[in-house]
């Protein structure tokens, strides 16, 4: 897959969850009898998870998606079409992320300033080195994971929720606290709300669980299904490429004007639980594509296949919606997203 074709399918499918970043999800608690723990206040609580240095872990992740959005038949799509995770994290700055999806694995590891990324099904790897320089820039190479990811939402989005502790339960045979996050009235969003389980000992979110309307059930969830806080050995952030291999290696510049200008191509327009993402594609990223494997891929007809028809003042495109979210792109390639109705999307782009 080319990276603008790429870039396309993120916007029809990851970033319809929403500006807050709603990647990971969890499952829920496990049965059995609630914990006795010490009260909390929710306000101590979601200060002890964003201040809170992920610490050395392993653990296991499983998805289940209930977004309604058949993924895994879009091009690089199977980001929300994963089976279960490994995540492994030294607590200090290295850390690896093995994903099964299906009978393929593609698994990313970071060791100080070299991170490779190997995909089981082509038997490609690749050795990225970062300049010193750029791994001082926070959160820019370092992996997503359940409890950063978690964290980092949090933080986001406290200032426009109202947020309690609703009792306590087990989470990968962990005693948690059950915290909820509300969007407060004037937040425009579809999302109902947000349930954190975190460990009352660590402090690490070990689930959550994102709320919509008209269901009991979680839209979209991600669980650690189980999990344990210890050293990790330092083989496990080694990477050696398996024999025949086919290996690729890239210096990253310390000044990146890429990524500047993909940086100044995109804008979130509010905050909190209404964030908007909008930006423009390359002129030519709607077109048709080919893909690695040798097939055709046209954007434009996955849009048409998975997206309603709009139009107004903003033009004409197609509006792709899940549970949690909703994407709009024009055809002449502006896109809008968030975890928001779609008038949020179309008052966004108007004022672009």
């Amino acid at each position: 897959m080319q990276p603008k074709t790429k870039a396309i399918t993120a916007a029809v499918t990851g970033s319809a969850l929403g500006a807050a970043g709603l990647a990971w999800l969890a499952m829920p608690a496990t049965a059995g009898e609630a914990p006795e723990l010490p009260a909390i206040s929710a306000e101590e609580l979601v200060q002890s998870v964003v201040t809170t240095k992920t610490p050395a872990l392993a653990g296991t992740v499983e998805v289940d998606n209930n977004l309604g959005l058949p993924v895994s038949t879009l091009p690089g799509g199977t980001s929300l079409d994963i089976d279960a995770a490994r995540v492994y994290n030294d607590g200090a700055g290295n850390s690896k992320l093995a994903i099964e999806q299906g009978a393929s694995e593609h698994t990313v590891v970071r060791n100080g300033a070299t991170v490779w990324t190997y995909d089981s099904a082509e038997n490609a790897a690749t050795k990225v080195t970062v300049p010193p320089e750029a791994l001082q820039k926070p959160g820019e190479y370092e992996l997503s994971d359940p409890a950063t990811a978690t964290a980092q939402l949090l933080a986001k989005v406290r200032e426009s929720s109202t947020v309690t502790v609703e009792g306590t339960a087990r989470v990968a045979g962990r005693p948690v606290y059950e915290l909820v996050l509300t969007p407060k009235p004037t937040e425009r969003t579809l999302l109902r709300e947000v349930r954190v389980a975190v460990d009352a000992e660590k402090r690490v979110p070990l689930r959550l669980a994102v709320m919509t309307y008209g269901t009991s059930d979680p839209a979209f969830q991600v669980a650690f299904s189980d999990i344990a806080f210890a050293p990790q050995p330092a083989s496990e952030f080694q990477f050696t490429p398996p024999q025949g291999a086919k290996v690729t290696e890239e210096q990253v510049p310390a000044d990146r004007p890429e990524q500047r200008d993909l940086e100044n191509a995109v804008q979130v327009s509010g905050d909190g639980w209404d964030s908007v993402v909008t930006g423009t594609f390359p002129a030519d990223a709607l077109a048709p594509q080919q893909g690695e494997r040798g097939d055709s891929v046209d954007p434009k007809a996955l849009l048409a296949q998975f997206g309603k028809p709009v139009s107004g003042a903003f033009g004409t495109g197609y509006v792709i919606t899940t549970k949690v979210g909703t994407a709009l792109i024009t055809d002449d390639g502006r896109f809008a997203a968030g975890a928001v109705p779609e008038q949020v999307l179309v008052e966004a782009l108007g004022a672009k």
